[in-house]
């Protein structure tokens, strides 16, 4: 039996290795997480860490209670709101902190 399709484009091939090798999740992750790091800024970031965006919150683990209080309480209007501007494509629609072990991804 003889494949009549013929070649493929480059991009569909490339589309289907993405998919199949995980990377454009892996990607969106990395945007993520710049994203929150620009958004939170430097000093925070390093004590927080994206945990995941599920049905539009996303999820930050905060290594302490004191900080994840001030995100909560004081700044999560700032960052929802920056975040958004930094990731259209991406409908965040709440922020959810938690208290957990920070770890990162580099």
């Amino acid at each position: 039996m003889s494949d009549d399709r013929g070649p493929e484009l480059l991009g569909e091939v490339l589309s289907r290795l993405f998919t199949a090798r995980g990377w454009g999740r892996q990607q969106e992750r990395l945007r993520l997480e710049e994203a929150w790091a620009e958004a939170v800024g430097a000093e925070h970031a390093r004590h927080t860490s994206v945990a995941g965006l599920r049905r539009g919150i996303l999820e930050v683990v905060v290594a302490n209670a004191s900080l994840l209080q001030e995100l909560a309480h004081f700044h999560k209007r700032r960052l929802l709101a920056q975040l958004r501007q930094r990731l259209p494509k991406n409908p965040i629609t709440d922020l959810r902190f938690r208290a957990g072990v920070v770890k990162h991804s580099d």
